[in-house]
């Protein structure tokens, strides 16, 4: 089994800054993937940034890439999500999942999941 636990989230001002942390416990094994996903009222879950934790290489939305910086910090066991200018339309429950495997956008191919942190970006 595998936890997973985000905090950070919150009410930030259009082009404010926030970040979000993953703090990730029990069996991971050696090689798995980390995601960041997001679900806005009424609108389906999406990929938002993942990261590979043995070699770090990240992976980001289209609508995110420059703005959001995914990251983990190995020793503390914790995956990081840095957003940068945040938008309105940034606003939604951020969830933080994990796979064994490489790095994948669906959110339907991950099998443990957090339980979400709001955020909020007031125009």
């Amino acid at each position: 089994q595998v936890q997973l636990v985000e905090s950070g989230g919150g009410l930030e001002q259009a082009g404010g800054s926030l970040r979000l942390a993953c703090a990730v416990s029990g069996r991971t094994g050696s090689n798995y993937a980390i995601g960041w996903f997001r679900q806005a009222p009424g609108k389906e879950r999406e990929f938002v940034a993942a990261i590979s934790w043995s070699g770090g290489r990240t992976y980001y939305a289209d609508s995110v890439k420059g703005r959001f910086t995914i990251s983990r910090d190995i020793a503390k066991n914790t995956v990081y999500l840095q957003m940068n200018s945040l938008k309105p339309e940034d606003t939604a429950v951020y969830y933080c999942a994990a796979r064994g495997g490489v790095v994948t956008r669906s959110p339907h191919e991950y099998d443990y999941w957090g339980q979400g942190t709001q955020v909020t970006v007031s125009s």
